[in-house]
């Protein structure tokens, strides 16, 4: 089925947006997709925000992680000073709402574009993690899993004079480093195999695993409507969801700071910060 372009409709404050979701939503089971805008309230940056998107990013690409090891020196010797900062995130008032509404009912569960966790540390329980997670790092060669604490600590090891200075985090959970400071890191290895690390996400130009799309449309059938919250829906991985949505005619509600991608398929657009919105909205969907 092909989608009709259509205007967006009128974004809507905190004050009304809440009201107007909680008219969409009532009594329906809401799947619900977050993006970077949800962990921006818990000192997590994001790419394309009101705040961020004006800045030049120049994100780890996948094919170039893979073939070029300046590529993942530079990956790992970041990921080094923004990973303190990245750990210490905890949730915010936007991730205790959604997992609230879980552990209501309203929600049968979530699918995020975040790397970061929170979800989870917030109570969620069913969380489909569409670009992986930082807290696991992947062999290469032999596909052996270990926490990226250990590895954290193995490159301390590593680089025992490495520079620590104050530096800004970036979204992808590492930070900016001039180039010269990168030069002699020294990048660990599998302990297993010896074989190249990845962090276990999903990086530009890779593909998300089809079993995990799969899965993920199969939670967006058991829904009744559809809640983005803090996406900008640039990234087509997370704008399907959307579109599957409206091709199946249930209510869309966006939650998002600035415009996104399927504003026109919206049938409740809020302007406003996820953790201003979400609690009241989840009081009033389970009558707390």
């Amino acid at each position: 089925m092909t989608l009709l372009p259509a205007p967006p409709v009128a974004a809507l404050p905190p004050e009304a947006g809440v009201e107007a979701l909680a008219s969409l939503l009532q009594g329906r089971r809401v799947v619900v997709l977050t993006g970077a805008g949800c962990s921006t309230e818990s000192g997590i940056p994001d790419y394309r925000g009101p705040e961020t998107r004006h800045k030049v990013r120049n994100p780890i690409q996948h094919r170039e992680f893979l073939h070029r090891s300046e590529v993942r020196a530079r990956y790992w010797s970041r990921s080094l000073l923004g990973w303190p900062r990245f750990t210490s995130a905890r949730p915010n008032e936007a991730h205790f709402a959604l997992a609230a509404l879980e552990k209501a009912g309203v929600v049968p569960g979530l699918i995020t574009q975040n790397v970061d966790g929170l979800h989870h540390a917030a109570g969620s329980e069913r969380v489909l993690e569409l670009h992986g997670a930082l807290s696991r790092v992947r062999c290469l060669s032999c596909q052996a899993q270990e926490p990226r604490a250990s590895v954290q600590a193995r490159m301390l090891g590593l680089n025992p004079d490495f520079v620590h200075t104050a530096v800004e985090l970036r979204p992808d959970g590492d930070a900016e480093l001039p180039p010269e400071a990168m030069a002699d890191f020294r990048v660990p290895a599998c302990t297993r195999c010896g074989g190249t690390l990845k962090p276990d996400v999903v990086f530009f130009g890779d593909n998300v695993a089809a079993p995990l799309v799969q899965d993920a449309f199969a939670l967006v059938e058991e829904g009744d409507a559809l809640l983005v919250v803090g996406s900008s829906l640039t990234v087509y991985s997370g704008y399907r969801f959307v579109t599957r949505a409206a091709e199946r005619h249930v209510p869309i509600g966006i939650l998002n700071l600035g415009e996104s991608r399927g504003d026109s398929l919206a049938d409740v657009r809020v302007e406003a910060r996820a953790g201003d919105v979400l609690p009241r909205l989840a009081q009033r969907l389970t009558g707390g």
